[in-house]
């Protein structure tokens, strides 16, 4: 999972060597911490916030198939 964020935040923004995911586990789920350049966290979060509620979507719906829970922080 981890990968497919770094694969998906990388092509989202100006400067993809700035992407960087954590992870973390907690409470029996896996935390992916998503950091970007200060100025590409609007390109990630979206309007309203939609872009990253895609993201999470699509991180969310890849670690059902494997049985897996996983959710998505954007931190700056």
């Amino acid at each position: 999972m981890k990968e497919l964020l770094t694969y998906i935040a990388q092509h989202l923004v100006d400067k993809p060597d700035a992407v960087s995911v954590n992870e973390a586990e907690q409470d029996g789920e896996t935390v992916l911490e998503l950091h970007v350049a200060q100025e590409d966290m609007g390109k990630v979060i979206g309007r309203q916030g939609k872009v990253a509620r895609e993201i999470r979507t699509i991180v969310r719906s890849m670690a059902q198939r494997t049985n897996q829970k996983v959710s998505v922080e954007i931190v700056d």
